[in-house]
């Protein structure tokens, strides 16, 4: 390991560096790199995956996503309203820009945000896997190899965005309690067959699900009621999928062409701290949890946009790092409960007959809109509230609504306003008055004067500060600990 004694040529120095190149990874880098930060990106492999795995975003990331302006990037993906709860359907429709879940493959979105974060700045260095890693108090060491030899790199903070098997989480022993595997579905993308479409089909044996694409290939999963996980050293082989198919829908899929198999267990883990001094985890490196309805995916861009601006602003010497406790603070409560979600829904998925009067409860419940509303605000991410310190608002710790600011220029939108960098600071007051105590923060928060439509969800409040990930900070008026508020997420004025 790199020490000042005796420095290697060849270190490479940055403010973050950020441990795998999936979307949450690149999500990340593109974030810190908006943010001002330097960041280099190391991946053990050595180009793009062609596996598509995850091929839902929700309405949230979505969201987020507009707010980057990188909608136009991705296209225009189909849209379904309806999503599931453990296999039973469920309207995911909240008021939102883009309601419902969108089908992206995850090849398309790693494209995506790989071209964001480059053009910002980001150096991702594919090829290199990460070797060693060790937290010196003012800094971070580690080393990563390549075809070209060891990259040596020091870091001001590493961020692990390197999956379920994190290489960072066991370099650092990080406590990630929970519990193993003990179902699982095997899946895979196969060429060249002809089999009904199943979503979410609970036959006598087992679980069937088979989705066929706009190019003719058809996604197959299938659980068989009774079978026991066991520990793969290798991704599950065709001709496994294909006797199991057989033997739970009695169709033969074995003459079709896979382009790709794998298979997922329903473990599911979290770390005790997301933050762990100068090292902190995202996405499936600071949680495991079986992939149902998209969740896993949507859950590490969170991460990852949440963590951005708070390590931006702490690396640039803008806000002192315990801004990053508020990481820890928010994102693992999320994740808490969105793995308890999950673990609920494996169950009803694929446990046995005997689940079968739980499943048509909750089918009955799901009728009723509180019920139906609160499962997808779960899913959707749209429900997310986070604590803040700050006098009691309905919009307190909610992400900001999209609403209509009319203007004598033009109508503008709070999701345009968003798209600026940095925070910002919307002064609703209809009558003028001094200038909100907001000027020492002009580097980091965008102060704009709009007015309110009447009956908008802004209608009636003065001013409402909103953090660089869309969530409102402080609602109220100027006298009202706004500058408290301001300190607390943008670091000391001026």
């Amino acid at each position: 390991m790199a020490d000042d004694t005796a420095v290697p040529v060849d270190r490479l120095e940055t403010d973050v560096l950020v441990v795998g190149a999936g979307p949450v990874g690149l999500m990340l880098a593109g974030e810190l790199a908006r943010g001002g930060a330097d960041v280099v990106v190391v991946e053990k492999r050595r180009e793009p995956t062609r596996e598509s795995r995850a091929s839902t975003l929700h309405a949230r990331t979505m969201e987020i996503l507009d707010s980057r302006e990188l909608l136009p990037d991705v296209g225009n993906p189909p849209n379904e309203p309806k999503g599931h709860f453990g296999g039973i359907p469920l309207d995911l429709s909240l008021p939102s820009t883009h309601p419902g879940q969108w089908k992206v493959p995850q090849t398309k979105t790693e494209a995506v945000l790989e071209e964001w974060a480059i053009s910002l700045g980001a150096d991702i260095r594919c090829g290199h896997e990460l070797v060693a890693v060790a937290d010196a108090g003012e800094h971070v060491d580690a080393e990563a190899v390549g075809s070209d030899g060891t990259l040596h790199l020091r870091a001001r903070y590493v961020v692990a965005c390197d999956g379920e098997t994190s290489a960072v989480r066991r370099l650092t022993g990080a406590q990630f309690p929970g519990e193993d595997a003990v179902r699982e579905l095997i899946r895979a993308d196969v060429d060249g067959i002809e089999i009904p479409n199943r979503r979410f089909q609970r036959l006598e044996k087992g679980l069937a699900i088979a989705w066929r694409n706009p190019a003719g290939v058809t996604r197959v999963m299938v659980h068989e009621f009774g079978s026991v996980a066991q520990p793969r050293t290798a991704d599950a082989q065709f001709e496994e999928i294909a006797t199991i198919w057989k033997r739970v829908t009695g169709e033969d899929i074995s003459g079709g062409t896979p382009l790709w198999v794998n298979s997922f267990g329903d473990a599911s883990r979290q770390l005790v701290h997301y933050r762990q001094g100068r090292i902190l985890f995202a996405g499936d490196a600071a949680h495991r949890q079986m992939p149902i309805g998209g969740q896993a995916l949507n859950l590490g861009l969170q991460d990852a946009f949440n963590l951005g601006w708070k390590l931006a602003l702490t690396v640039r010497g803008l806000a002192p790092a315990e801004l990053l406790d508020t990481y820890q603070e928010e994102r693992h409560e999320v994740g808490r409960r969105t793995l308890s979600n999950i673990k609920a829904q494996a169950t009803m998925l694929l446990g046995p007959p005997e689940v079968e009067p739980l499943r048509t409860v909750l089918g009955e419940l799901i009728a009723q809109e509180d019920v139906r509303a609160h499962l997808a605000g779960m899913i959707s991410g749209l429900d997310v509230r986070y604590p803040m310190d700050a006098p009691a608002h309905p919009l307190l710790g909610a992400r900001l609504p999209h609403t209509v600011l009319p203007g004598p220029d033009g109508d503008t939108t709070t999701t345009q306003l968003l798209r600026r960098r940095g925070g910002l600071l919307l002064d609703l007051r209809r009558d003028g008055g001094s200038p909100l105590p907001a000027a020492g923060w002009a580097d980091r928060v965008n102060v704009v004067a709009a007015t309110a439509a009447p009956g908008s969800a802004l209608d009636g409040t003065e001013a409402v500060l909103v953090r660089p990930d869309g969530y409102v900070a402080w609602a109220g008026t100027a006298s009202d600990g706004l500058p408290e508020a301001l300190t607390r997420w943008f670091g000391p004025a001026n």
